[in-house]
Protein backbone atom coordinates (compact mmCIF):
# COMPACT_ATOMS: atom_id res chain seq x y z
CA UNK A 1 0.00 0.00 0.00
CA UNK A 2 1.38 3.57 -1.04
CA UNK A 3 2.08 6.12 1.65
CA UNK A 4 -0.30 9.11 0.96
CA UNK A 5 1.73 11.95 -0.40
CA UNK A 6 2.56 14.06 2.29
CA UNK A 7 3.12 18.09 1.70
CA UNK A 8 5.04 21.12 3.71
CA UNK A 9 3.40 23.57 4.40
CA UNK A 10 5.34 26.25 3.08
CA UNK A 11 4.52 24.56 -0.29
CA UNK A 12 0.62 24.54 0.30
CA UNK A 13 0.57 28.51 1.47
CA UNK A 14 2.60 29.20 -1.69
CA UNK A 15 -0.23 26.84 -3.79
CA UNK A 16 -2.99 29.01 -2.38
CA UNK A 17 -1.36 31.96 -2.08
CA UNK A 18 -2.42 32.01 1.61
CA UNK A 19 0.00 33.67 4.36
CA UNK A 20 0.85 31.69 7.81
CA UNK A 21 -1.15 34.20 9.96
CA UNK A 22 -4.15 33.39 7.70
CA UNK A 23 -4.11 29.90 7.54
CA UNK A 24 -3.62 29.52 11.26
CA UNK A 25 -6.66 31.84 11.23
CA UNK A 26 -9.00 29.66 9.36
CA UNK A 27 -7.00 26.40 11.22
CA UNK A 28 -8.53 28.16 14.64
CA UNK A 29 -12.07 28.21 12.85
CA UNK A 30 -12.03 24.92 11.93
CA UNK A 31 -12.14 25.17 8.84
CA UNK A 32 -8.07 24.27 7.31
CA UNK A 33 -6.96 20.87 6.13
CA UNK A 34 -5.28 18.56 9.42
CA UNK A 35 -1.86 19.49 9.95
CA UNK A 36 1.03 16.22 11.02
CA UNK A 37 4.02 17.49 12.76
CA UNK A 38 6.78 15.39 12.54
CA UNK A 39 9.03 13.81 14.80
CA UNK A 40 11.57 16.64 13.35
CA UNK A 41 9.21 19.13 14.17
CA UNK A 42 8.06 19.95 10.52
CA UNK A 43 4.59 20.38 9.41
CA UNK A 44 3.15 18.40 6.69
CA UNK A 45 -0.33 18.11 5.26
CA UNK A 46 -1.29 15.02 3.16
CA UNK A 47 -2.47 15.56 -0.35
CA UNK A 48 -6.13 14.18 -0.12
CA UNK A 49 -6.44 16.32 2.78
CA UNK A 50 -5.69 19.48 0.51
CA UNK A 51 -7.78 18.35 -2.09
CA UNK A 52 -11.02 17.80 0.38
CA UNK A 53 -10.98 21.37 2.21
CA UNK A 54 -10.09 22.50 -1.70
CA UNK A 55 -13.46 20.96 -2.92
CA UNK A 56 -15.31 22.30 0.10
CA UNK A 57 -14.01 25.44 -0.68
CA UNK A 58 -15.18 25.10 -4.04
CA UNK A 59 -18.55 24.04 -2.86
CA UNK A 60 -18.89 26.77 -0.47
CA UNK A 61 -18.50 29.55 -2.94
CA UNK A 62 -20.73 28.54 -5.92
Amino acid sequence: MARPKMLKLTDVLTEINMSRAAFYRQRARGNAPRLFKLPNGQLRIRQSDLDDWLAKCEETAA
